[in-house]
C-alpha cells in the first residue's frame, strides 16, 4: 500500500470509519456560525428599512441610495417627490430612500449652498 502505513493498518481502520451525529456537529456549527453573522443581521436591517419607508410623511428629510439630499413634498405608493432647491423637485422610488435626517438639516445645507 505505502512505504508509511502498512497493509495490516490501514486495513483495520477502514470499517470504522462511518459517521454518526458526530460528524454532524461540525457542519451544523458551521451553518449557525453563517446565519448568527450574515443572515441574522441582514434581514433585521432589511426589516428596519421596510419600517422607515412605510413611515415617510410629507415635510420629513432624507438622503436618497444616490447621495440626494432633499424635503419630501408629496408621496404615494411607489414613488416620492423631493424639493432638492427652491422649486427644484424630483420623483424617486420609495426604495431608493436610504435616511431619514434630523429636522432642519434640510434648511442648513441650502443655506451654506447660497
Amino acid at each position: 500500500m505505502s512505504l508509511f502505513i502498512s497493509d495490516a493498518m490501514a486495513a483495520a481502520a477502514a470499517p470504522s470509519a462511518q459517521p454518526g451525529i458526530e460528524g454532524m456537529l461540525f457542519p451544523l456549527a458551521i451553518l449557525a456560525f453563517f446565519y448568527f453573522l450574515f443572515l441574522r443581521p441582514q434581514a433585521k436591517k432589511a426589516k428596519e428599512k421596510k419600517q422607515m419607508i412605510s413611515a415617510l410623511n410629507k415635510g420629513v428629510e432624507v438622503v436618497t441610495s444616490g447621495g440626494i439630499l432633499g424635503k419630501v413634498i408629496d408621496l404615494d405608493d411607489n414613488f416620492v417627490k423631493l424639493e432638492v432647491s427652491d422649486n427644484t423637485f424630483i420623483q424617486v422610488q420609495r426604495q431608493s430612500i436610504e435616511t431619514l435626517l434630523p429636522k432642519g438639516t434640510y434648511k442648513v445645507v441650502t443655506k451654506k449652498g447660497s
